[in-house]
Order: structure tokens, then C-alpha cells, then sequence
């Protein structure tokens, strides 16, 4: 299968790799130093389920040189898709797959908005990773996996076909039966790790054990579960308590990439997270105090890196 990586962070490079060293023909997308890296020394992995290291790789800063590919997995930060989409037209034929990996439930909406419902399919991934220095990703929470499904929950052969290209990677890949059940259900977890998290200046260890800022933890995932209801979304009535857990799995110095971004001063995924929830929730009439409480605390803060 002909595939491009478009973004090539933490969450695309990791994938990408593991699909390059099972045999597919994949091309990353990346620029800068980390392009540079990959050019000269390929791309490498320090991961917690083994190292690994593809050398030579086919990697570009210009989509229009790839021509027409099978799938394009897009592994850009949320607020990056709009820009994405365009940039992307080049490699979209009549048989291209999109799959996104974006945190946040609007993705998807993005991505047909521009190129059309037709090619893009659902995804979502469970990994905590980054850039660790050009031409390395460091895998340090979760068991990688991805969630797949078509926006309208139907069955079809491309999704068995990438179903089946994902697990001969070595990817723990599902098939979702509700897909938008799937995106909420991380929505839930990462919004509130991230706004609390990026709110606070705490790691996943010290949150967790933090009598108030467990509290608000959970009341920001209550919130997003009430919000759900109110948009007709149907998440079982465990997930607040299963979003919990997931952060009481994580590793003790575990922080989500909106944090770390908004500590490094640098354009975050906050519209894409809790100010996604602030709007959701005028829209739907849901109150959400806590949410608008993260977002009202880091708005200047990411004005003052975008500016």
C-alpha cells in the first residue's frame, strides 16, 4: 500500500515507522531540522515496546511531489488540519483513504469540508510521544493503538483492507461500532487531562494524587459526558470512571502534547479541546464551568504564541 505520513510529530512518526517496517511504501511528511535528520539518518523510535529504526526513508516537505497514494494518515496537530487539507489535495485520488489522529472531535469535519466526505474515514489513536531531537520519536504512555471507522458507521472493504494493512504492522487497530461513541470517549479523557494539566502545571502522577485536582478532573470529564448526552452521543455511562483510569495509567511524569506546548509558549490545541467544549456547550445549552475556567486561564496564553 502506497502511504503518506502528513505531519510527522510524535504520533505520525511513530506509525509511520512501524508501517515502513512491515513492507508498506510510505513517504513522511516533515520539514525543517527533523526533515534534515530523516534524509540523512532515517527515522528512529525509542519506544517502550523496543526500539526502532527505518534507514533510508522516503521523507519531503512537498506533498505534490508524492503523486496519488493509498492512504494518507494525518498526524498534524488539530489546529493544523484546515491548512493540511489543502496542502494535501496533491496525493488525494479517486481511491485515497484520509485517516486522521487528531485529539478533539472536529477533525473529520475538516478534512471533508475541503476534500470532500468521500475519503476521509474516522481514526483516532491512543499514544503518548514527541519529538525527542530531529529524527527521533520518544514513545513514553500507552499501548499504541488506533480506532478505526467510516463517519457512518458502515462496514466496507476499505476499512478491512486498512484494518488488515494496521494489524500486519504490529498495530493494535479495532474497528469501531459507533465511531462518534469511539472519538467522545477520548474526547472526554484528553480534553480534561490536557485543561487540567496545562491549567495547573502538574504531571498525570501528581493530578491523580492530588485531592483537587483529582476533583477537577473529574468534574471536567462529568461535563464533557453531560455534553455528549446533550448532543445526542451516546457514551456508556462508565467512561467518566474509565477516563479516570486511563490517567491513573499513565506514567508518573506524563504530560499531553497540548501542555507541554502551551509550557513551550508555542500554538496549542486549545480551541481544539476545551474551547471546543466552551462552544459545544453554548451551542447546547450545557453548563461547563470548569472547562471555560482552563479556557479563560490559557486563552492569552496561546494568543500570546500565536502572535
Amino acid at each position: 500500500m502506497r502511504i503518506a505520513i502528513f505531519g510527522t510529530g510524535g504520533v505520525g512518526g511513530y506509525f509511520g515507522v512501524r508501517l515502513a517496517q512491515a513492507g508498506e511504501d510510505v513517504t513522511f511528511i516533515a520539514r525543517g531540522e527533523h526533515l534534515r535528520a530523516m534524509q540523512q539518518s532515517g527515522l528512529t523510535v525509542d519506544g517502550l515496546d523496543g526500539n526502532f529504526t527505518v534507514n533510508p526513508v522516503k521523507a519531503t516537505a512537498d506533498p505534490a511531489t508524492v503523486g496519488h497514494v493509498d492512504l494518507i494518515v494525518v498526524g498534524v496537530k488539530a489546529w493544523q488540519v484546515k491548512d493540511a487539507a489543502y496542502a494535501m489535495k496533491p496525493m488525494v485520488g479517486p481511491a485515497t483513504t484520509v485517516l486522521p489522529l487528531q485529539n478533539g472531535v472536529d477533525a473529520p469535519k475538516q478534512l471533508a469540508d475541503v476534500l470532500g466526505v468521500k475519503p476521509v474515514l474516522g481514526g483516532l489513536c491512543r499514544i503518548v510521544s514527541f519529538v525527542s531531537e530531529p529524527g527521533h520519536i520518544k514513545h513514553v504512555g500507552f499501548d499504541p493503538s488506533i480506532t478505526i471507522g467510516e463517519l457512518d458507521n458502515q462496514p466496507g472493504q476499505r476499512l478491512d483492507r486498512i484494518h488488515k494493512t494496521l494489524i500486519n504492522a504490529g498495530i493494535k487497530t479495532s474497528i469501531a461500532d459507533d465511531f462518534e461513541v469511539a472519538l467522545w470517549t477520548k474526547f472526554l479523557f484528553i480534553a480534561s487531562f490536557s485543561g487540567v494539566g496545562a491549567m495547573t502545571g502538574k504531571a498525570a502522577g501528581e493530578l491523580r494524587t492530588n485531592p483537587e485536582t483529582r476533583a477537577q478532573l473529574q468534574t471536567a470529564m462529568e461535563e464533557i459526558y453531560k455534553l455528549s448526552r446533550a448532543r445526542n452521543i451516546r457514551l456508556p455511562s462508565d467512561s467518566v470512571e474509565k477516563g479516570i483510569a486511563n490517567v491513573d495509567r499513565l506514567p508518573v511524569d506524563g504530560t499531553s502534547s497540548m501542555q507541554r506546548d502551551i509550557a513551550a509558549g508555542k500554538p496549542s490545541e486549545l480551541e481544539s479541546q476545551n474551547g471546543a467544549v466552551v462552544r459545544m456547550a453554548h451551542e447546547s445549552g450545557v453548563e461547563v464551568s470548569t472547562h471555560e475556567r482552563i479556557y479563560s486561564k490559557l486563552k492569552p496564553l496561546e494568543l500570546q504564541a500565536r502572535a
